[in-house]
């Protein structure tokens, strides 16, 4: 059983229950959650590395070097980098695809912020691989809370709540991961909630991944200064905090209940598909009716049903290059149509832009309804001469009621490492994972990370 919680506001038993719930071993069901969690964002984070956008953020490191120690790696990669880069381009890179785990209720990607905050302090640490876990899986699960505790309001606001949620869950890891009391927690909580960040204007662009990367930084950077004697506000998270300035209404209560069990972190969800999940049903649909589909010339129009938060989000009709295309159902239903295969070929530049793709976006038509739900979509591909085509999906894959096996997830992380790693990387990033818990420490994890990197337990096979 966890300790007992003091009376005291809403931040100091908040900070109480998560050094506690940090002093005890993860439920079984979270650890395992966690695990997968840890797994696809390692898997997102090394399928970015080569990207425009992970090369940029290098060369500015590099002429922005301060003379620190570069010894924090990049994923994927053989560079290295000091610790406010590494947090930096961690997170940054685990969401650039938009491949990352999702938290469906809050729309929250958790683990990238995280897994910055993670790889930056490795170097300096001497902790065993179940603290890193469990740093891990109370910095995803703090974001998740407060992020029940604003929403739907602080999204419908217009902020981007990955960014936003992110700085305090990545405050959450490193004040576990450094060692810090209750009472520092709650200053490192005070100090990130004046440096929140991220609005939904910069969804389409590199600064939208760029939030959960500065968040990691942010969130290292208020745990070092509590760890040193700043102070902050007092309850940050209380009445008249920061969560005040997010929402209109504020469920103080979401931020409570029992670290023993209810985690959010297990509604965790995982993408098969690189956009905006919202698109994900329609996307399904597409590909379905793709298999029906024999001349797509003969395609004379298409209506795609939709929940409302599809043309919200994901409205833009022709986009002009793949950063943008995420963010288009109109671009998500013609590949998944034209190609019957979504993945980041599907959105990459050369096929947001590919003169068959401009066509049929041209031609779909989003309707969408209350009556809708979020994981639902139906598609009808009006043909000349032909029937139509109609298709309808309840539930999404990736979605709570049609979840990635640990197999699928596999497969999909296995995708985007091999290219990157080469073949079996996958197999090795998943072995370090597992052996969290075990004798094998955080440093397994590094190794696997790494082009030619090998777990320890396969030094001596």
């Amino acid at each position: 059983m966890l300790p007992a919680v003091s009376v005291g506001s809403t931040t100091s038993e908040f900070c109480t229950r998560l050094v506690a719930a940090g002093a005890t071993p993860l439920p079984p069901q979270v650890a395992r959650a966690a695990r997968r969690s840890l797994f696809n964002v390692l898997g997102t984070a090394i399928g970015a590395a080569r990207t425009a956008a992970v090369d940029v953020l290098l060369a500015t490191a590099r002429e922005q070097d301060s003379g620190a120690e570069n010894n924090v790696i990049v994923a994927g990669r053989d560079d290295t980098v000091d610790a406010y880069w590494g947090a930096l381009l961690a997170g940054t890179a685990a969401h650039l695809d938009d491949f990352d785990d999702t938290h469906l209720a809050t729309v929250i990607h958790p683990g990238a912020a995280v897994l910055g905050t993670l790889l930056a302090l490795a170097p300096e640490l001497d902790v065993d691989g179940e603290r890193y876990l469990s740093a891990f899986a109370l910095g995803c699960e703090s974001q998740l809370r407060i992020g029940n505790a604003v929403s739907p309001n602080h999204y419908d606001r217009g902020w981007h709540i990955t960014g936003t949620c992110g700085v305090f869950g990545a405050a959450v890891s490193a004040s576990l991961l450094l060692g810090l009391s209750a009472e520092q927690l709650e200053q490192a909580l005070a100090i990130v909630s004046t440096m929140v960040l991220g609005h939904r204007e910069g969804f389409g662009s590199m600064t939208k991944p760029f939030h959960p990367g500065k968040a990691a930084v942010n969130g290292v950077l208020a745990a070092r200064l509590a760890a040193a004697g700043m102070t902050g506000v007092a309850d940050p998270l209380g009445d008249g905090g920061v969560l005040t300035v997010f929402a209109d209404v504020v469920d103080n209560a979401a931020l409570g209940g029992s670290w023993e069990r209810d985690w959010e972190l297990e509604y965790n969800a995982f993408k098969p598909y690189p956009c905006g999940i919202v698109a994900h049903p329609a996307i399904d649909a597409a590909r379905a009716a793709s298999a029906q589909l024999d001349d797509p010339a003969a395609i004379t129009a298409v209506e795609l049903m939709c929940h409302p938060l599809v043309p919200e989000l994901m409205g833009r009709r022709q986009p002009r290059d793949g950063l943008q295309a995420r963010f288009s159902a109109y671009h998500a239903g013609a590949v998944g149509l034209l190609d019957g295969e979504v993945g980041l070929v599907q959105f990459g530049d050369d096929r947001a832009v590919a003169p068959d793709v401009e066509r049929l976006r041209e031609l779909i038509t989003l309707r969408p309804s209350e009556d809708c739900a979020r994981d639902e979509a139906t598609i009808r591909v009006n043909r000349a001469g032909r029937d139509p085509i109609c298709v309808h999906v309840p539930h999404a894959r990736g979605s709570l009621d049609r979840p990635l096996t640990d197999e699928e997830l596999f497969e999909k992380v296995d995708r985007l490492v091999e290219p990157v790693l080469g073949t079996g990387a996958a197999r090795r990033v998943a072995s370090a994972v597992d052996a969290l818990a075990g004798a094998v420490g955080f440093d397994a994890v590094i190794a696997a990370i790494r082009p030619g990197g090998i777990c320890e337990g396969e030094k001596n096979q």
